[in-house]
C-alpha cells in the first residue's frame, strides 16, 4: 500500500507545481520573474514543464506551448488518498518525487486482520498508517464503564511524609543535620543530662552494641564539663549528686533519639541557628500494631538569645499547621533534658478527638552550658509514623515496614 507524504498532501490540496504554472500561463505568456513570485516551487514547475515540452522560454519569457491531455500525477494523488489503485509507473514517478511512501506488506496484513475481527476497540498504528481505519467499524464508547485500574510507580507513603516535612522545615529557614545510627552513650544520653542510672539506659529500652564494644569520647574538656554537671552541677544547678562513670559513657548504642544529633550540633554551631533532622532511631520495643524497634523521628532545634517559651509555642503551631492541622493546643509535659516542657496536641476531625503528637521544651542549662551554648535552645520532636497512621486511618504501624501490604500502599491517598 501507499500513502501520501506531507508534501504529497500539500500538493493534493493546492495542486502540483507544474499544474499551477500551466494554469498561470493559460492566457499566454509570463516572465520567469513573475513565475518565481507567483508560484511556490517555481523551479520544480519550470523543470517539469520543460521536460514534458509543455512550455518554452525565450529571453526570460515563458510561453505555453501545449496543454497536457491530463494531469495523471495530480489525479493519482487523489486516487491514493481515497484508497484506489494506481499503476506502478505512476507510483514510481510519485516515489521519485517523494510525494508518496510505501507501507510495508506486514503492516497492511496486520491492519486488514484487525478489520476482519469485527468491531475494533483500539485504534492501532497499523490502521492509521494504512488508512484502513476509515473502513473499520469501531465499538461505541460507554462513559459509564470504569477503566482498568492502573498503579504506576509512586513514592512509599513514608517517603512522601519525609519529603513533605523536610520541605516544611526548609521553608521555615531551617538547615538539615545528619548523624550516625551507632552513637556513644555520651552523646545519646550523658550530654543530654540523662543520669547514668536512668531507666531509659536499661537493656529493656536500649540496644547496646557488641561490636564495637567501646566508643571514642570527645575532647577531655567537654567530657569533664559534662561529668562535673552530672556530679555536682555548676552552682546554680545541683546536678545528680552521684559518681559519673566514663566507662558507661563509652558504651556504643543504636541511637534512641535524634536528639543525640542535636547535642553534637550544639557543640559545633554558632547561634543563632535553626536545625532539623528526619531520621531513623532504635528502641528495644516489643513489636506490635503501634510499636516498632526502629522508626523515624522528626527533630527541630532553635538556638537564639532572643527566643523564649512563647516562641517555642509559635514554632510548634506553625510547624503543625504546615503539615495539615488547623487546631493545635498544648499541655505541660516532662522530659529529662528540657524545662519548661510541653506536649503539643492536634485535633483530628475524622476521629473527633485531640491526640498528642510529640514532645517539646527548652533545653536545660545543664545540657547547653557544657556544650558551650549560653543562649536559649528550643527543641521538639515527634515520631513520623504516627502522622500517616492517624491521618490516613491505618490500624497497624507494621504495614509500613514488615507486612509489605501492597494493596494499602497502592491505594493510599497522599
Amino acid at each position: 500500500m501507499y500513502r501520501l507524504t506531507d508534501e504529497g498532501k500539500r500538493y493534493l490540496e493546492v495542486g502540483l507545481p507544474e499544474k499551477r504554472l500551466l494554469d498561470f500561463l493559460e492566457d499566454g505568456k509570463a516572465s520567469v520573474g513573475d513565475l518565481n513570485r507567483e508560484i511556490d516551487d517555481s523551479s520544480i514547475a519550470i523543470n517539469w514543464c520543460l521536460k514534458n515540452n509543455w512550455i518554452e522560454i525565450e529571453d526570460g519569457v515563458a510561453e505555453l506551448k501545449k496543454s497536457p491531455e491530463n494531469m495523471h500525477l495530480q489525479e493519482a494523488l487523489e486516487r491514493i488518498e481515497s484508497g484506489q489503485e494506481v499503476d506502478q509507473k505512476t507510483i514510481k514517478d510519485l516515489l521519485k518525487r517523494n510525494l508518496v511512501e510505501e507501507i510495508r506488506e506486514d503492516v497492511v496484513k496486520q491492519a486488514k486482520k484487525q478489520i476482519k475481527k469485527g468491531e475494533i476497540s483500539n485504534l492501532t498504528p497499523e490502521l492509521i498508517k494504512t488508512g484502513l481505519w476509515k473502513k473499520a467499524s469501531f465499538k461505541k464508547y460507554d462513559p459509564t464503564k470504569t477503566g482498568k485500574e492502573v498503579y504506576p510507580g509512586r513514592k512509599h507513603i513514608l517517603s512522601y511524609y519525609i519529603q513533605n516535612i523536610r520541605r516544611v522545615f526548609l521553608d521555615m529557614g531551617f538547615e538539615e543535620m545528619r548523624g550516625s545510627f551507632v552513637e556513644s552513650s555520651f552523646w545519646n544520653m550523658d550530654a543530654l543530662f540523662i543520669p547514668q542510672d536512668h531507666p531509659a539506659r536499661d537493656m529493656q529500652d536500649t540496644f547496646y552494641m557488641k561490636n564495637p564494644c567501646t566508643a571514642n569520647l570527645p575532647d577531655r574538656k567537654l567530657v569533664d564539663s559534662v561529668r562535673k554537671m552530672h556530679e555536682e552541677g555548676d552552682g546554680k544547678a545541683e546536678g545528680w549528686n552521684y559518681r559519673w562513670k566514663e566507662d558507661m559513657a563509652k558504651k556504643p548504642v543504636l541511637r534512641t533519639h535524634t536528639t543525640a544529633v542535636s547535642a553534637r550540633k550544639l557543640r559545633e554551631i554558632e547561634p543563632p541557628a535553626k536545625m532539623f533532622s528526619v531520621d531513623k532511631v532504635f528502641r528495644n520495643e516489643t513489636l506490635d500494631y503501634s510499636h516498632l524497634p526502629e522508626f523515624m523521628q522528626v527533630e527541630g532545634i532553635v538556638a537564639d538569645e532572643n527566643v523564649s517559651f512563647p516562641d517555642l509555642l509559635g514554632y510548634l503551631k506553625e510547624f503543625y499547621r504546615k503539615i495539615g492541622f488547623d487546631k493545635i493546643r498544648f499541655r505541660p509535659g516532662y522530659f529529662p533534658y528540657t524545662e519548661m516542657s510541653v506536649e503539643p496536641e492536634v485535633y483530628f476531625k475524622e476521629r473527633g478527638e485531640w491526640l498528642e503528637m510529640g514532645g517539646a521544651g527548652i533545653f536545660r542549662p545543664e545540657v547547653t552550658k557544657p556544650l558551650g551554648i549560653d543562649v536559649p535552645v528550643l527543641a521538639w520532636g515527634l515520631g513520623l509514623e504516627r502522622l500517616p497512621l492517624l491521618q490516613r486511618d491505618f490500624s497497624d504501624i507494621r504495614n509500613f515496614y514488615y507486612e509489605n501490604n501492597l494493596k494499602m500502599l497502592k491505594e493510599a491517598k497522599i
